[in-house]
């Protein structure tokens, strides 16, 4: 049985554990906050976005662009993996790196040459242990505040290597934000680009365009590339702040919890310590007595 010294070594450590967890629990909250309005604001231009591109390509030959190109008989494909570089976010990465190897299992029929992109520590070092020949190239998970500047780079990078017939599918993998306690992993094709076909009420006219529909595809389709990324960057980041929080919201109440019962632990022991010295003292004065 541990000592009374041990025990309350025991509660101090774990009180000090909880105000870590509760203060990276504060952090988390705080950080989602401005995340979550960032979301909110750039769902809404991806969209609209979409909604352009549709209405264009539905007016042009598709095959005039390399990124609307289908390639329905490729096998090569490129997954865009978005983890964090931190830990402590629950099944935050796990539930990523699961979901990339089911694809691949799934998909191994189909998809016989495919490589990984990493973004993110953790799940670099979780596919340079299972599968490393796979991994072609690594970035360390962005912030709010240069995830446009790393979607930019990434789009460029991949809308060469679909161009240039270097692979025949581009998805990306992330957690899609839904609320603080709920995420949704996600695989969505990037490339080669489905435009959205014309509602029921869309007008089937054609137009005049200026510059021509080929110029505005040039720019529109690879601004469409970033955007995506950029959303799904900002995605992955909402979802992890929503996850820490919620990971660290459990810890804490499993820190209080914990010292509820060390502290019954500990009176219990001081009690029997207390009744034991009692008896020994009272044996003592019976045997003096005798």
């Amino acid at each position: 049985m541990p000592s009374l010294k041990d025990i309350r070594k025991r509660i101090g450590t774990v009180k000090n554990t909880q105000k870590i967890t509760r203060a990276m629990k504060l952090v988390a909250a705080a950080k989602l906050r401005r995340a979550q309005d960032s979301i909110v604001a750039a769902r809404p231009y991806a969209n609209e976005l979409m909604n352009v591109i549709g209405d264009l390509a539905e007016r042009t030959d598709r095959s005039a662009h390399p990124l609307l190109d289908a390639r329905e008989d490729g096998t090569r494909a490129h997954l865009i993996v978005m983890t964090s570089d931190r830990g402590l976010a629950g099944a935050f990465n796990s539930s990523i790196c699961r979901r990339v190897e089911l694809w691949m299992r799934e998909e191994a029929g189909q998809y016989t040459d495919v490589h990984l992109h990493i973004v993110g520590r953790k799940g670099n070092e979780y596919f340079k242990r299972r599968i490393p020949d796979s991994i072609v190239g690594f970035d360390n998970a962005p912030t709010p505040a240069n995830a446009l500047e790393t979607g930019g780079a990434l789009a460029i990078r991949f809308t060469d290597v679909y161009s240039n017939n270097q692979t025949d599918r581009v998805f990306v993998v992330y957690n899609e934000f839904k609320s603080a306690v709920a995420q949704d992993v996600v695989v969505e094709r990037l490339l080669p680009i489905v435009p959205r076909p014309l509602g029921e009420h869309d007008s089937p006219v054609d137009f005049k365009f200026e510059p021509s529909k080929d110029e505005l595809l040039d720019h529109l389709l690879p601004l469409y590339v970033q955007v995506e990324l950029y959303r799904a960057f900002l995605e992955s980041v909402a979802s992890e702040f929503g996850a820490r929080m919620s990971a660290m919201d459990n810890a804490t109440r499993n820190a209080g919890e914990m010292i509820e019962k060390l502290t019954l632990q500990y009176n219990r022991a001081r009690q029997a310590t207390i009744t034991k010295e009692l008896l020994e003292i009272i044996s003592g004065a019976e045997a003096l007595k005798g």
